[in-house]
């Protein structure tokens, strides 16, 4: 695993963070004690004593779009937090901006203790967390659109900088000699996607070109992909912006018999089986279960202690270049879920 030198800086503090937390946790007597609401649908149980703190409610609202499973390792982590924290941990997702932003509403409305959101389409955020901040609920941004967490009032924003991943990808692709690069957008108007085929065409020797591909449709994505790949025989590498659409460039990449390397953003179980298969060369991995986790203990911490993880600056989780070097030690965590 290798990870830029801001990158390697984060981890540190990462680290440290996370001791931090294991230290207030054993010191509050924690057991266990989760919650759900019913937007969210993963049956989530709950019960047992929790800590010694008034039980919060706390709500978290994506820009998921069907079938992404980088979403179920993010809840995964917020779900142990919740958990260890004495948290109602309440789940929405919606990929159209506007159903986003009504479902952040809607727990407005319902008075939670705090709300967790991604801006991957900030604007379409900016007047309903206005109304959270009116309302004296705290908010966390996670996973995108990190430089408009403090302009819209959040007390912190936890991720990866895209253009950062970007640019590692792109000197990952030069130390691989690679010369014509395919960047799949799977989601049209998503800031932090456009910032990182960015970020790989900034630091990237060889040329780099965009498709975008409708990435709830898997059909539709491969077609497009393999399409791609048959007008263009000189793409020596397809960079992937998520897991899901590495599977499907890998089936593209089969059906033409394109000799393109294929890349992702990213980490789950397939990708890594993938990369032990040589099918993928290598993926960037944003610790998505560290963003869910991180985010419900920022707001517990908060309301409980008035602490301010990474005084008010960015948290980063990533990135870090893993490869099939790196697969023996995360098979097992991807197969639990927290990879």
């Amino acid at each position: 695993m290798r990870t830029s030198r801001t990158a390697m800086y984060t981890s540190r503090t990462a680290k440290g963070v996370v001791a931090c937390l294991a230290v207030i946790a054993l010191a509050a007597g924690c057991s266990s004690s989760g919650g759900k609401d019913d937007e969210d649908e993963s049956g989530d149980g709950g019960g047992g004593t929790g800590v010694n703190t008034p039980r919060l409610k706390i709500a978290m609202v994506t820009h998921s779009g069907e079938g992404d499973t980088f979403w179920d390792i993010v809840r995964s982590g917020a779900k142990q937090a919740a958990r260890k924290d004495n948290v109602q941990f309440l789940y929405a997702n919606e990929k159209e901006a506007k159903g986003q932003a009504e479902l952040v509403q809607s727990f407005v409305d319902k008075k939670v203790d705090g709300i967790i959101v991604t801006l991957a389409k900030p604007e379409a955020m900016r007047s309903v967390l206005g109304k959270a901040k009116a309302a004296g609920i705290p908010v966390v941004t996670i996973n995108s659109g990190g430089e408009f967490s403090e302009e819209f009032g959040a007390l912190s924003h936890i991720g990866q900088d895209e253009s950062v991943a970007g640019e590692a990808v792109g000197d990952e692709l030069d130390e691989r000699g690679k010369k014509k690069a395919l960047c799949v957008i799977h989601e049209q108007g998503n800031v932090s996607l456009e910032q990182r085929c960015a970020g790989v065409k900034k630091s990237f020797g060889g040329s780099v070109e965009n498709l975008n591909v409708e990435g709830t449709n898997a059909p539709a994505s491969q077609s497009s992909i393999s399409a791609k790949l048959q007008a263009t025989k000189d793409i020596d590498v397809v960079v992937t912006l998520g897991a899901p659409i590495a599977a499907y460039s890998v089936k593209a990449k089969e059906d033409t018999g394109s000799k393109a390397e294929i890349d992702t953003f990213d980490l789950n179980a397939e990708v890594v089986k993938r990369m032990k298969a040589k099918e993928v060369g290598f993926a960037v991995d944003q610790q998505p279960y560290l963003q869910g986790y991180l985010s419900v203990d920022e707001l517990w911490l908060y309301k409980t202690n008035a602490n301010v993880l990474g005084g008010g600056k960015p948290v980063l989780t990533g990135p870090a270049i893993v490869t099939g070097k790196d697969v023996p030690k995360l098979e097992k965590y991807t197969a639990r879920g927290t990879r």
